[in-house]
């Protein structure tokens, strides 16, 4: 900035070089003015200079200098919120230089929350770069925009906000503006599916319905991975949903150039932003970290879990392994952190569940990428070498429908803490308020895991089972009034389902053994419910499944030894359910078998399981190693327990 030692001379002369400059470019005289200007900022670097030179740069099309001149204008603006720092942030975007874009609108993000243009800038490269925490400030501008493309961005930034009753809201005026979008439809059926309101989800559905059964398949390119499976048990239809046809063998073969030094030990890295206790991920897999065999492999958890879920969790998570925290990390920035520790093996334990960020696999972050556990399908357009299942919910006649080669474990997929799950205690009826006399059937299924077709079987049982009551644990009003309203059309009174709240975990166990049979959901089954009904040694009964996420109650049943409650289909599924409720000492024999199998069945042996796991990764480096692409893999059983491991008393 020129200091106060030049005189008025001074002044008059730059005042007369600024008017000689803006006089040339209201006649269109850009070079002109941009010859004055140049002279000018030598000894006059003030706003006004800088904006004009922006304006003549972009007439004759440099963007980039505009960009930065408009850059420069705002670091000297007064103003708080400079629109001339806002006009850079576009002009960077439009150019795709992204680190700056996001630099100056991040300087304007207060005026982001109202501004519909840099609301999407900044929400694209944080989304791109998988900083998904920071999206929530720009949802609403965005979604009462009226360009399509802002649109399209608000409802990629509403899919994870099940919960929030203002995403709720502005889906559905979303969607009643633009109605001819197929994500906003996509979008306000997962909502709708949510909270149980099945004539809405028929109402929005048929269109969805007569494409696919007239093949046209177009619209799933549109769906939601994760919430796709809760409708479609088509595994050929489920590899379609948000495909964005990726180059996998480009970027597989990308990865597999870079060279990779191996160690004496086997590096995995697991990813997750479930790292914390409290979480169903950790209630399935915590002693399987805590169990690893350290002589032989190195376990390193990279972390994007928010702070405030790590703060309510209770156990000292460096008995999991070494923790490198990415949680502000960018998807490239990730993978470079995971590729300096030389990881031999990274598994993703998320998928496209909510806060997922698969796509750091795409940029090749390990020699060895695996899929495990939470996603109950082909992570689909991410690079990856397997998928871990086991014979039940991934058997090799899913293979054509899987990019990924199929690993299976012996037992099942699912892991299961014993060291750290509380085991059961007993609890009344009169303490759940449950009745004395009835038949319980429960389900402690996500609402969303409730659809049409399960409940309309859960009807059929009840009008065929006099002294039967429906025991449900929904998470809102909504979905309780949608089911009442849905099972009164069909005769069933509202005292014929008892509804419970969500309780702390030793509860939810402990209350597992009031009922007598649990009853399993559709496509989507019970996972982690499914086993802690088990665990609280409650029978569960399923049907036969399609798809992965339809098989799991099958996988674990066949863990604990009680194969004959996987029925073959929905009819035999009702008349299964029906028979039982009149074979109180058939129950009772299943209740007293899975406390026996608990203690010798694989299903509940952590130790057994995780040397299964560790025996799969020693198979795939050893491929690696050899030189040889992935290939199925079939783990060898250890021998069968002898002894019990465990007692449930």
């Amino acid at each position: 900035m020129p200091s106060m030692k030049f005189g008025r001379e001074w002044v008059l002369n730059t005042n007369i070089s600024f008017a000689a400059a803006s006089k040339d470019y209201q006649k269109g005289q850009y070079l002109s003015s941009l010859e004055i200007l140049n002279k000018l900022v030598d000894t006059q670097q003030d706003v006004k200079t800088y904006v004009l030179l922006a304006k003549n740069l972009l007439k004759l099309g440099f963007k980039s200098e505009a960009a930065s001149a408009y850059a420069l204008a705002g670091q000297l603006d007064t103003q708080p919120e400079s629109a001339y720092t806002r006009e850079a942030a576009l002009l960077y975007f439009e150019l795709g230089n992204e680190d700056e874009a996001l630099l100056n609108g991040l300087r304007v993000m207060s005026r982001a929350q109202s501004d519909a243009d840099l609301a999407f800038i900044i929400a694209s490269i944080h989304l791109k770069r998988g900083l998904k925490d920071l999206l929530s400030p720009y949802r609403k501008v965005l979604s009462e925009s009226s360009n399509p493309e802002h649109v399209l961005l608000a409802v990629r930034l509403l899919s994870d906000e099940l919960v929030d009753v203002t995403n709720w809201t502005l889906v559905r005026n979303l969607f009643k503006k633009l109605p001819h979008l197929p994500a906003l439809r996509l979008l306000n059926l997962v909502f709708s599916r949510e909270v149980c309101d099945y004539e809405q989800v028929e109402k929005l559905f048929a269109p969805v319905r007569e494409m696919i059964d007239k093949g046209d398949y177009s619209i799933l390119q549109r769906d939601n991975p994760f919430y796709h499976l809760h409708w479609c048990g088509d595994e050929k239809l489920n590899r379609l949903a948000s495909q964005r046809n990726l180059p996998l063998d480009e970027l597989m073969a990308r990865r597999k150039a870079v060279p990779h030094s191996w160690g004496e030990k086997i590096r995995i890295g697991y990813m997750s932003s479930d790292f914390w206790s409290n979480h169903a991920t950790m209630k399935l897999m915590q002693n399987v970290l805590e169990l690893h065999d350290r002589d032989k492999f190195e376990v390193t958890l990279f972390c994007h879990t928010l702070e405030a879920h790590i703060e309510k969790g209770s156990t000292d998570r460096s008995s999991w392994g070494n923790i490198c925290t990415v949680r502000d990390l960018s998807h490239e920035e990730t993978a470079k952190a995971i590729r300096e520790k030389e990881i031999d093996i990274l598994v993703d334990l998320k998928g496209w569940t909510a806060g997922g960020r698969p796509d750091v696999m795409n940029f090749g972050a390990a020699p060895i990428q695996v899929a495990w556990l939470g996603f109950p399908g082909s992570v689909i357009n991410v690079d990856l070498d397997y998928a871990i299942g086991d014979r039940f919910v991934l058997p090799m006649s899913s293979a054509p429908h899987y990019h990924e080669k199929i690993v299976h474990l012996p037992d099942s997929y699912q892991p299961n803490d014993t060291a750290n799950r509380p085991k059961p205690q007993p609890m009344s009826r009169a303490q759940l308020g449950l009745p004395e006399n009835a038949f319980v059937f429960a389900s402690f299924n996500a609402n969303r895991k409730i659809t049409a077709e399960t409940l309309e079987a859960w009807c059929n049982i009840l009008r065929r089972t006099p002294n039967g009551v429906l025991w449900l644990m929904l998470t809102s009003a909504h979905s309780r009034t949608h089911i009442i309203n849905y099972m009164a059309k069909r005769g069933i009174g509202a005292d014929r389902v008892i509804f419970c709240e969500r309780v702390d975990y030793q509860e939810h166990i402990n209350r597992q053994n009031a009922a007598d049979l649990g009853i399993d959901t559709f496509p989507v089954n019970g996972h982690t419910t499914t086993s802690e009904q088990l665990w609280g040694g409650l029978p569960v009964l399923t049907v036969k499944g399609t798809n992965f996420a339809s098989r799991v109650s099958e996988s674990l049943l066949n863990a604990i030894g009680l194969p004959e409650l996987v029925a073959a289909d929905i009819q035999a599924y009702e008349d299964m359910a029906v028979d039982l409720a009149q074979k109180p000492e058939q129950l009772q024999e299943f209740k007293h078998r899975i406390k026996q199998n608990a203690g010798i069945m694989p299903l509940f042996d952590s130790d057994r399981f995780r040397q299964h796991l560790e025996k799969a990764y020693e198979m795939m480096v050893e491929r690696a190693k050899q030189g040889l692409e992935p290939d199925h893999i079939v783990v060898p059983a250890l021998p069968a327990r002898t002894k019990p491991f465990l007692s449930m008393d």
